[in-house]
Formats: C-alpha cells, sequence, structure tokens
C-alpha cells in the first residue's frame, strides 16, 4: 500500500494526469486518493456492470462510465501515456497481456511498466522469460516492459524511454 501512495504522490507532483478503473478500494484507489491530496488530476474509467460491485471513486476528477470491460480497456489505454501494473489479481494480468499484445502488433506503441513490489512479479517475470526461451514471443519481452522495484524508479525508466525514442 505505500508503494502506491507513493506512486500517486509522484506521479502528482510531476504534474501526470492518471488514468485507471475507477474503483475507490485497493492499490488504484491508494495511487488516486495519494494524487488527488497531493493536487493531482486523475480520471477514473468504470464498466456499468462494476458500479453496483465495486465501490468507484466518488473524488475523481473525471469519472467515465462505460458499457463494458472491452470498452473501459481500450478507453483507458488510448487516454494513457503509459502503463503502470501494480500487483493485482485477474484483472490486472489482463490489462497488462492485452497492452503487450496491443504493442506487440503495432496497434499502439507505450511504455509498460511493471512494479514489482517485493518482488510480487517474480514468477511472472520468470514465466515471460521462459516463454520467450521456448521461443513463444515474436520480440525479447523486455523491449516493451520495463520492471521497477519501486515507485521512486518511475521518472528514471519513464525519463530513459522517452529519450531512447528521440
Amino acid at each position: 500500500m505505500n508503494e502506491a501512495k507513493a506512486l500517486g504522490h509522484l506521479l502528482a507532483e510531476n504534474n501526470m494526469h492518471i488514468v485507471y478503473g475507477g474503483g475507490g478500494k485497493g492499490l488504484m484507489g491508494a495511487v488516486a486518493d495519494a494524487a488527488l491530496h497531493a493536487g493531482g488530476q486523475v480520471t477514473g474509467i468504470i464498466p456499468q456492470l462494476l458500479t453496483e460491485w465495486e465501490q468507484q471513486h466518488q473524488q475523481l476528477t473525471e469519472l467515465i462510465v462505460v458499457p463494458d470491460m472491452h470498452t473501459r480497456k481500450k478507453m483507458m489505454y488510448e487516454k494513457a501515456g503509459a502503463a503502470i501494473i501494480l500487483p493485482g489479481g485477474y484483472g490486472t494480468l489482463d490489462e497488462l497481456f492485452e497492452m503487450l499484445t496491443w504493442n506487440n502488433l503495432n496497434i499502439y506503441n507505450k511504455p509498460i511498466f511493471l512494479l514489482n513490489t517485493n518482488g510480487f512479479y517474480n514468477h511472472l517475470i520468470a514465466h515471460i522469460q521462459h516463454l520467450e526461451k521456448e521461443g513463444f514471443l515474436y520480440e525479447p519481452p523486455f523491449n516493451r516492459i520495463t520492471v521497477l522495484k519501486n515507485a521512486g524508479d518511475f521518472l528514471n525508466a519513464a525519463t530513459s524511454f522517452l529519450s531512447d525514442k528521440m
């Protein structure tokens, strides 16, 4: 939770507008709260179905309600300049792999940062390396994924990514 709050503060303090799924709980709710507390801008995009299941965040700069999950994911990625993946469950992994697929197919080409707090994603990273070793990937995966140890690493990684593209 501390890394999520640190990330929210960091993004707000650097005038980076946050786009996320719109929930008021969990790690992303903590990111949103911290960013808002620091004066940041936060847009939530939530499908109608989840407004009935989850508690959407009530104090966002903007909350967009969409008809379904597919619309949500597409809109979040279109509006975002980059993706930062925090520890999470099925939905987080679904979003990660869909973004990787879109990038790999050149539908989009936005940086993806994996926040590997306390080694949360070590097994996933090993599995992705296994996929590469077995020849299931079209390109080296870490051309598309930047692994971060903590929220503080984000600014350096983002700056490095941008300077490599110029």
